[in-house]
This record gives structure tokens, C-alpha cells and sequence, in this order.
């Protein structure tokens, strides 16, 4: 797995498409103290979509956050490797940040779209408690069984998957107390990856007592990434940007009142 500096990069259709799984960094130069999130762009674990990567690493930056855009396994995926990868891929940027003495104390989120949702929402719970702090899942694919997206499925499992990979890749069913909170969107009416998706998950969320914060808008179409061109959901981002600040935007007088 190898490094890339983000700064000035940028993928070509070929590149996109390679098997070679990397990370491409948007650390803020100043190295200001700010959270580190990980993006997981979307693409039914065929392809990785542009839009849902780059972009979406320069809107974080622009937010002050730090950013890295996972560049994971897709077909032809073996025996779910792909997971693992992605595992790997979340300790290799903690063991990094650990390195640089400004962020060594803070928050890794990881963020993901469509099925890069159902990749971080399976790093969330299958990680070692305190590696990701918190999760956020756009027009997420959750569950691998009835309301599936078929291509994300027959991508990571194949075409006749058995029930038992059916539930161990199911993501809602993953949850426990120690999942990382959660902030979710999706649209009412997205046509390819059902918003039973997201209530899946935040029903699991909800019974296993974990924060999380929802929000359902009525119409927009699938793949909309930070949907700049749409009036109602392009909100999406500012109540994300608000989430993230309230709750994992530490200072060290926060942490000192937490500990009191």
C-alpha cells in the first residue's frame, strides 16, 4: 500500500481504475490541529468515482479538517479483500498522524459514499474500539440482504452469496455499544440504493444506544457526492460540517472539562 501526496495530483480515468490500493493525502500544511477524515468514495465496488474523492477532500480542507481519499480494492474483489484493505488502510493513517505531534491526540473519521458508505461502516464496527471516532455515511449501501444495491453485492460477495457472508457483511448487523456515532443522509427517493439503507442503520444505532444524526430529503437522485447543484440537498454538508465541529473538533479546554 503507498502514500500520495494530494497536493497538485490528480487521477486520469486509468488511475482511478487501479488495483493498487493507496491513500492520497490532503494534509493541511500549517499541520493546523484539526480532525483527520478519510474519504471512501462510492462506485458499487466496481469503480471509485471521482466526484466522491477528490472534491470531497478539498471541501473537507476547506473546512479545516485534514483529509486522505482511500483508493481501494474493486472488482475483481477475492474473498472480500477489500474490507481488510480498508482496515489497513484506516491504521496506517492513525499510525501516521502519530508521527506528527499536532495531531497525534486527534479524532480519525472516516466518510463514505454509497458503497465507500457501506466500506466505512464496516471499518467502523469491525475495527479495535478508539480507532475511528466517528462515521459519515452518504446515500450509504448497508445491508447486503433484501434492500441491497445488486452490483455492490454481486461485486463483493458474487453472484450466489450465502447467508452466512450475506450477515457477516451486512453492516447493520455488525453494530455494537462500542460503534463509533454516526452522521447519515440519503434522499427519500434515490432509485438505486433504497433509503431502507440508512433506517437499517440508524434502527441499529438506536438499539445498540450509539449517537448518531439523520437526515432524509425528499427527492434527489443517487450519486449526488456534496450535490452543489441541488438546492435542498446540498445542505447535507453544512449540517455535517456543523456535526463534526460540535462533537469532535477538540480544544485542549474541552478535553479538561471532559475529564473534570
Amino acid at each position: 500500500m503507498k502514500e500520495i501526496n494530494g497536493e497538485g495530483y490528480k487521477w486520469d480515468k486509468k488511475e482511478i481504475h487501479e488495483d493498487c490500493p493507496a491513500i492520497v493525502s490532503y494534509f493541511l500544511a500549517e499541520k493546523k490541529s484539526s480532525p483527520v477524515i478519510i474519504v471512501f468514495p462510492g462506485g458499487g465496488y466496481g469503480h471509485r468515482a471521482y466526484h466522491e474523492g477528490e472534491p470531497v477532500a478539498k471541501w473537507l480542507n476547506y473546512h479545516g479538517f485534514h483529509a486522505c481519499v482511500a483508493r481501494y480494492k474493486v472488482r475483481p474483489i477475492e474473498q472480500q479483500e477489500t474490507i481488510q484493505q480498508g482496515l489497513n488502510m484506516v491504521q496506517l493513517v492513525k499510525q501516521k498522524i502519530a508521527e506528527i505531534p499536532e495531531l497525534k491526540d486527534q479524532r480519525l473519521g472516516v466518510l463514505g459514499f454509497s458503497a465507500g458508505g457501506h466500506l466505512a461502516a464496516m471499518i467502523s464496527n469491525l475495527s479495535t474500539p478508539g480507532l475511528v471516532d466517528f462515521q459519515i455515511l452518504c446515500y450509504p449501501v448497508i445491508t447486503m440482504g433484501e434492500y441491497t444495491h445488486e452490483g455492490s453485492r454481486t461485486n463483493l460477495l458474487g453472484h450466489v452469496p450465502t447467508d452466512i457472508l450475506i450477515d457477516r457483511f451486512s453492516a447493520e448487523k455488525q453494530v455494537h455499544p462500542n460503534t463509533p456515532p454516526a452522521f447519515l443522509w440519503s434522499t427519500v427517493n434515490d432509485a438505486s440504493v433504497s433509503v431502507m439503507n440508512s433506517y437499517l442503520y440508524a434502527q441499529a444505532l438506536q438499539e445498540n444506544r450509539i449517537a448518531y444524526e439523520l437526515h432524509l430529503f425528499p427527492d434527489g437522485r443517487h450519486g449526488l457526492g456534496l450535490a452543489n447543484d441541488h438546492l435542498t440537498v446540498k445542505q447535507w454538508s453544512d449540517l455535517c460540517i456543523t456535526w463534526i465541529n460540535q462533537h469532535f473538533t477538540d480544544t485542549t479546554e474541552k478535553r479538561s472539562e471532559t475529564n473534570d
